[in-house]
């Protein structure tokens, strides 16, 4: 996996607790993660995030250095390190959250395609898994994406919204990523037991 600044992933580093990784992937609301990133390092929480090639035309990816204090991992390429990188991550997360989650990325998850950073670190991370999707509504609806929902969701994923209302193409319904401070709260309750460690 490749990081903005081409360094690996600082080993020695002290780890924080908890680190939650955060997948970011091409949907307008991509912006929204930013804020997240901002409220979760706030809180005095580690958070890596992995931006996927579609959400790099969004927003860049250093504005989440900036935010996150970690280089963003942007490719699974130019690693010096020994150990793969999503393997090293894997092992010192507490959770994935993929947000806003495309229809792209929920059928990757669903059906094991790995052919970038995050879908690869998806099928090596054992921790828990949230996805706050976010799309055109009938996109959200179309049975190919329900499908894959469910298929996430037996495994064990949890869904934080969409929730309706009118999405960037000019639609109106359920599809809109769910409010940052709801998938905050969501997030802190679900690794509350790691912070108090």
């Amino acid at each position: 996996m490749r990081k903005t600044d081409d360094s690996p992933l600082d080993s020695k580093r002290p780890p924080e607790s908890p680190m939650l990784v955060l997948g970011v992937t091409g949907s307008i609301a991509a912006y929204k993660a930013a804020d997240f990133t901002s409220r979760w390092r706030q809180a005095g929480l580690g958070i890596q995030v992995i931006m996927t090639a579609a959400a790099q035309k969004l927003v860049c990816p250093q504005t989440f250095c900036t935010l996150s204090r970690h280089p963003v991992i942007t490719d699974l390429w130019t690693m010096p390190d020994w150990q793969p990188g999503h393997v090293e991550l894997a092992m010192r997360a507490a959770a994935l959250l993929v947000m806003p989650a495309t229809a792209n990325i929920i059928g990757k998850m669903a059906h094991g395609i790995a052919d970038d950073a995050l879908s690869t670190y998806y099928l090596s991370h054992a921790g828990p898994v949230f996805v706050a999707p976010a799309m055109n509504p009938r996109m959200w609806a179309h049975p190919a994406v329900q499908a894959n929902c469910r298929i996430l969701a037996e495994r064990g994923v949890r869904f934080i919204g969409p929730v309706a209302g009118p999405v960037a193409c000019g639609g109106d319904g359920v599809g809109r990523l769910a409010p940052v401070d709801e998938i905050f709260a969501v997030m802190t309750r679900a690794l509350k037991p790691r912070t108090a460690e």
